[in-house]
């Protein structure tokens, strides 16, 4: 084994050597581990280990694996799939180009929430806090709103311009007569149809409805009720055809035969109550509400579309041409 390396001599050391040497020198000392570098590296293998430490696109292309890129950050398609499928399952409807595109504009009005957030330091870098992150942003923006409490003005201006809004909706009391189409020509009584026009012929000349009912009609599973009822509670009954010949009709006027889903219906309305617009003064705690809400959903967007404008996006069209995923199980 090799000895460490002998240190020079001076040419004084080949003469008498001094009379007084001096002192060793202390040795250094052994270097401190840096705990500091030791602590910052597992911090970052461990955010790494999180997906937080992404790698940033290049400027103005789309990662293979991304739906869209909001600044720095990208919004992997994976994760929109996975949010369209939970969207897919909350609706009746078919997921259409209109659904798929609301829904990623909805993930990245909540990355740019989510990066402003992080970048005022409101909670701790982790996933799992996301939407508590982007509801305290929000609470913050609406609580800017809520610290100015509208005057009395503002929440009669604001009733004024949104009476309709307040107006409640009149009520209608009506009746109708089904013809079922089921049977066909093969009802001795005639097609529906022929049925519906002669039942009309007889109420018309002032025969009473329940007679021509037993004798013309098919029984309603479900009838409209006796009573005065908002339009959208009779229409739940009768549908939408039915409603709308009802609603123009004079009240006592029995309609023309109305063929709508698997059957034919006449439609009488029998009483009207008209709309009501209530007094501010009854209605002022529910006006001023309205009014503090519209004001915070209004300093949101404004917030967001600023956000928007300093924030290089980037979306991948063709997410919202493809098939509607299968609903999460």
């Amino acid at each position: 084994m090799l000895g460490a390396p002998r240190p020079l001599e001076s040419p004084l050391s080949e003469s008498s050597p001094p009379s007084n040497p001096a002192p060793p020198e202390p040795a250094a000392p052994r270097p401190r581990t840096p705990w500091l570098l030791l602590l910052g590296a597992a911090i970052g293998l461990a955010l790494a280990s999180l997906g937080l430490l992404e790698e940033r696109p290049d400027p103005g292309r789309l990662p293979v694996d991304a739906a869209a890129v909001v600044g720095d950050r990208t919004i992997r398609r994976v994760d929109y799939q996975r949010v369209l499928a939970g969207v897919a399952g909350d609706l009746r409807s078919p997921v259409d180009e209109a659904v798929r595109r609301r829904v990623l504009e909805r993930m990245i009005d909540e990355e740019l929430l989510v990066q402003r957030a992080l970048e005022l330091g409101l909670a701790v870098i982790d996933r799992r806090v996301r939407g508590e992150l982007t509801a305290g942003l929000i609470d913050s923006i609406v609580a800017e709103v809520d610290g100015e409490p509208p005057s009395a003005g503002d929440v009669e201006r604001h009733y004024e311009e949104n009476r309709d809004f307040f107006t409640r909706p009149g009520r209608l009391r009506a009746r109708t007569l089904y013809f079922s189409t089921r049977r066909g020509d093969q009802d001795p009584r005639g097609s529906a149809l022929e049925r519906a026009r002669k039942a009309r012929t007889r109420l018309v000349a002032g025969e009473a409805t329940d007679v021509v009912e037993a004798e013309l009609a098919d029984r309603q599973v479900s009838p409209v009720p006796d009573t005065l009822l908002p339009a959208s509670k009779i229409r739940d009954y009768v549908g939408p055809s039915v409603l709308e010949t009802l609603l123009a009709l004079e009240a006592g006027t029995w309609s023309e035969p109305i063929e709508a889903g698997r059957g034919v219906h006449l439609a009488i309305p029998l009483d009207r109550e008209p709309s009501i617009a209530p007094p501010l003064a009854e209605i002022e705690a529910l006006v001023r509400q309205d009014l503090q809400r519209r004001r915070g959903d209004e300093a949101l967007r404004a917030y967001l579309d600023d956000l928007e404008a300093r924030t290089p996006i980037l979306i991948d069209e063709s997410v919202f041409a493809e098939p509607a995923p299968a609903p999460a199980s």
